[in-house]
């Protein structure tokens, strides 16, 4: 066991910070490091400096100096998502909220302030809640979704294919996970650029985002009361009908859990990939050349550059110790997945290539991990290759170091991602795939390097008296080639 830090719970604590105003090192209270203000522009690098100082557990400080733990190791994170013996994501119990340290406007309110969810529900009332939401998931038709996954795509290019150039932040990556959310929840009309700018106003926690949060629960309201008058074949109907008997409240709210978990980590992660795709040279050569696929490229991303850096957050029922360091009760820790991904511990190489590792952090772990992970998978998956395969000339329309960030404590978002290309023409994209579509067969390949010879045709055929008709035999069947093509297609 290292050395104890001073405990993040009390105010007591002998040794002082810097003069007030002083910026050095951003220090608080107590010497602890602020995870906001001047000084945290880079959390990144910022996670790695206290790593080095405590190890991979390490005291810190939140807005308005509430203290906190950030759990920096994969091993510790792990641990911690895996133990609801020792630690829940119930936040009555966090000793700074009990001692009034947080106010009801502290700026992460929105991500601390408990909700009868599944996200923060313990126990018996935890596996009725979480049992509805995985319950209607599993009734979600995949093959049907990325069919659907597909179209958007197409939808969204052809509002820019023509130009030329577009801003695949703002045009695409936003939109594609909305437009697909909206048909799986079951309200493909609610759909529109308002209630996508109204999501993004919401979790960038603006001046707005109370209007922004009221539209989106509007919408939310309106289908569960049109669900539960006429049921349909959507997620928020398979919702209602579960047998652990959902109010139309806790249907409404669960709704709202699976649309701003899922949108934000899929607008991020489809972000993430077309930026990684669009500036590394040898990564686009690997999925170019077939070395590695769309999925990989994913996973790949999902290490790199998770959609969450850190998620508010877990609390201590007890008294223990994590990553050396001694844990009160009542102590709140963060769950570091990006200082996680890249722990030193399990990935001493950050140029290697996580290729067929899916124990990276960005889904979480134990009874709170992301119940609609391969949904997000999906989304990035279909929509990043339809694009790639539409656009396959897109490059950077910028230098790499002209990209922006708007970081927070919980996540990293790419501003903009400027493009070019050259213009392609709209598509059908209603239009199914017919097997007159099919390019024809290859001629033979020629193995050696002697030059073909210009083929002669054929001598015109001698004429033949007429045969008497066959009789009608079975109909002849497709080839195993063509019924296996309208499989893949989903015909």
């Amino acid at each position: 066991m290292t050395p104890e830090s001073p405990s993040t719970t009390g105010t007591d604590d002998p040794r002082s910070g810097p003069p007030p105003g002083c910026p050095a090192h951003n220090l608080g209270p107590g010497g602890l490091r602020r995870l906001y203000g001047p000084g945290s522009e880079d959390l990144d690098d910022l996670y790695e400096e206290l790593r080095e100082e405590h190890g991979p557990v390490a005291p810190v400080l939140l807005h308005d100096d509430v203290p906190m733990w950030v759990v920096l190791g994969h091993a510790e994170n792990l641990h911690m998502v895996r133990t609801p013996s020792q630690y829940c994501r119930d936040s009555r119990i966090w000793n700074p909220l009990l001692e009034g340290m947080v106010k009801p406007d502290h700026p992460l309110m929105p991500h601390i302030a408990w909700e009868p969810i599944c996200s923060y529900a313990e126990g018996d009332e935890h596996l009725r809640l979480r049992g509805a939401v995985t319950g209607a998931m599993s009734t979600i038709d995949h093959r049907g979704i990325r069919r659907y996954i597909n179209r958007s795509t197409q939808r969204l290019v052809n509002q820019f294919c023509e130009q030329g150039r577009a801003d695949l932040v703002g045009q695409f990556a936003e939109h594609l996970p909305m437009a697909v959310l909206c048909e799986i929840l079951g309200m493909p009309e609610e759909y529109s650029d308002r209630l996508v700018q109204a999501t993004r106003d919401m979790l960038r926690g603006t001046e707005t985002a109370i209007a922004s949060h009221a539209f989106v629960m509007g919408a939310l309201q309106r289908l569960t009361e049109r669900r539960r008058a006429e049921p349909a074949a959507d997620f928020a109907s398979q919702l209602m009908s579960h047998p652990a008997r959902l109010t139309d409240d806790e249907v409404t709210k669960h709704l709202w859990v699976v649309l701003m978990a899922a949108y934000e980590a899929t607008a991020n992660l489809i972000a993430n990939v077309l930026r990684m795709v669009l500036t590394d040279p040898g990564f686009r050569a690997r999925l170019n050349g077939g070395q590695m696929t769309v999925p990989e490229a994913v996973e790949q991303s999902l290490w790199d550059e998770p959609p969450f850096s850190t998620v508010f957050a877990y609390y201590a029922k007890q008294d223990t110790e994590l990553g050396g360091q001694r844990i009160r009760k009542g102590d709140g820790l963060l769950f570091g997945i990006a200082p996680g991904n890249i722990d030193p511990r399990v990935r001493p190489d950050l140029s290697a290539h996580m290729q067929g590792n899916r124990s990276h952090l960005a889904f979480g772990g134990g009874p709170h991990e992301c119940p609609g992970q391969d949904i997000a998978r999906g989304i990035a998956d279909v929509g990043v290759d339809a694009l790639l395969m539409r656009l396959p000339d897109i490059r950077l329309d910028c230098d790499e170091d002209e990209l922006s960030w708007r970081q927070s404590i919980s996540s990293r978002h790419l501003v903009e991602l400027p493009v070019r290309f050259e213009p392609k023409p709209q598509q059908d994209v209603m239009a199914k795939p017919g097997l007159n579509q099919m390019p024809q067969p290859r001629p033979a390949w020629q193995v050696g390097t002697a030059a073909r010879t210009q083929p002669q045709p054929p001598p015109e055929p001698a004429p033949v008296a007429p045969q008497p008709a066959a009789a009608p035999g079975p109909p002849r069947g497709e080839s195993a080639w063509r019924r296996l093509v309208r499989w893949w297609r989903g015909y």
